[in-house]
């Protein structure tokens, strides 16, 4: 299964990355994901997925099945700065 990964702009600037592909074979859901994308990236990337949001296309995994959500290939994993506003 291939997905692609985009990071929030804070991410590529502290990580030196922008959008990628990431090739799983035997992964199926969001955290899968985020536990190769860990290995690829770096230990940094586990501190800075906890201050973001993960969408799935487009869609917040908080409205699915969290990070429990089943991906299917070709799917965008996007890392959304979390924020809130008054």
């Amino acid at each position: 299964m291939r997905v692609s990964v985009e990071p929030t702009y804070e991410m590529t600037k502290l990580l030196k990355i922008d959008r990628f592909e990431v090739e799983i074979a035997d992964a199926a859901t969001v955290a899968d994901v985020v536990d190769k994308t860990k290995i690829k990236v770096g230990p940094e990337f586990d501190r800075l997925v906890r201050l973001a949001a993960v969408a799935v296309n487009g869609v917040l995994v908080n409205y699915r099945q969290g990070m429990k959500t089943r991906l299917a290939d070709g799917d965008a994993i996007r890392f959304v700065k979390a924020s809130a506003g008054g």
